[in-house]
């Protein structure tokens, strides 16, 4: 019994997100605008891989914006 209380009390303390915490694009524009790794494999399947990843982040970064402003309009 005493044991399961001391796990309790040792569980950091969430951090309450702020709504700019959710708009943080950061690592987004890291993916885009990074600079070529010579240690990283370059085959064409990660090629492809990576083209269809930046594909589907600006698509879906639209849509968001396209929902936004058919919600204000």
């Amino acid at each position: 019994m005493e044991q399961t209380k001391e796990k309790q009390e040792e569980r950091p303390v969430a951090k309450k997100n702020t709504l700019k915490d959710y708009f943080l694009l950061g690592d987004v524009a890291r993916y885009f605008f990074r600079k070529k790794d010579p240690n990283r494999p370059a085959n064409f399947n990660i090629r492809v891989m990576h083209g269809i990843n930046r594909l589907s982040i600006v698509i879906f970064l639209l849509a968001i914006i396209f929902l936004i402003l058919k919600r204000i309009i």
